[in-house]
């Protein structure tokens, strides 16, 4: 096992000064349409608008101090590498961030406004991963893996610690689906604690790298895609050491979503939570809206982030 549950718990700990303990709302509007009660995990309530801060922070928070002098490189579709660039920032330790000409420009212009030296390459993740293991051979950085690595999977694990606390009647939790090391976290230390609970990982139906690569068994390669939910897009790797089977240990369903419907799932959040949510966010809301049975479950859907383009939210209106 690459993570336990007291590595969450550390992790929890480590992380606790720059992070948010973020909100569980009740959200009666998808009640009311559900026939279920519906919970919103806010991790768009973090400083840096999304959950990838947890994940960071625990991975450079247990670098050593030459490793945070020579500083840190990661490849990201966005939110990860404004983690990293605000971590980096709290510490005053430099960061490099290898993203795709594919990233959208809010989140472009985020980075930069933290500090972080922006490295735009090829036409998706693995062109920028690429890069950032060539900076990792010339410069001496540290590598913060965007999600397959037990310390960020341990990070993002503590959103499992909070539902419990918050949400112990919980039943079933709903999570973007991508490199997986969000449901992988949340997966493996909800299960832990409860092994009952049911876990629904969620992608959109375009590129959606994790699902196909559990349904082949092995990771696959697949090209990208433009979709609402940009955050989703990006490869698992060839040589992924744990988000894939800890996936497919710890997932109970992977279910796919259309553009029409992320669209839907955003309008909704605007419309009765007032509130902005990217696509990769809003991917659970779209599924639980389009699901007849009606059954008095308690479901939590984790709300990833609300890193959008101004653009995006422009055209859906």
């Amino acid at each position: 096992m690459s993570i336990t549950l007291r590595d969450v718990w550390k992790a929890n700990k480590r992380i606790e000064s720059i992070i948010e303990r973020t909100p569980l709302l009740y959200s009666e509007p998808l009640s009311l349409k559900t026939g279920n009660h519906v919970y919103l995990k806010l991790e768009n309530y973090q400083p840096t608008g999304a959950f990838k801060l947890r994940g960071a922070a625990n991975k450079i928070l247990s670098l050593s101090d030459e490793e945070k002098t020579k500083g840190v490189a990661t490849f990201s579709t966005g939110n990860h590498g404004i983690a990293v660039s605000y971590v980096a920032k709290q510490l005053g330790i430099n960061a490099v961030v290898c993203i795709s000409n594919r990233v959208p420009g809010e989140k472009v212009n985020r980075l930069k406004r933290l500090g972080a030296e922006v490295v735009i390459v090829g036409e998706n993740q693995d062109d920028a991963e690429a890069r950032c293991y060539q900076l990792e051979k010339e410069e001496g950085f540290s590598v913060i893996k965007p999600f397959d690595d037990p310390y960020v999977i341990a990070g993002q694990g503590t959103i499992g610690l909070e539902i419990m606390e918050q949400c112990p009647e919980a039943d079933e939790v709903i999570i973007p689906l991508s490199g997986g090391g969000l449901l992988a976290g949340i997966g493996y230390t909800l299960k832990t604690m409860v092994p009952e609970m049911k876990i629904q990982g969620v992608s959109m139906e375009q590129s959606a790298v994790m699902h196909e690569s559990l349904k082949h068994g092995a990771p696959v390669v697949m090209k990208e895609t433009p979709t609402l939910a940009d955050s989703l897009l990006g490869g698992i790797g060839p040589d992924n050491e744990y988000t894939f089977t800890l996936t497919k240990n710890y997932l109970d369903e992977s279910v796919l979503v259309s553009e029409e419907m992320i669209k839907k799932g955003m309008v909704f959040m605007m419309e009765y939570h007032k509130m902005i949510v990217e696509g990769a966010a809003a991917v659970g809301v779209s599924h639980v809206l389009k699901q007849s049975d009606r059954r008095g479950k308690n479901i939590v859907l984790v709300i990833s982030g609300n890193n959008v383009d101004h653009q995006a939210i422009c055209d859906l209106i």
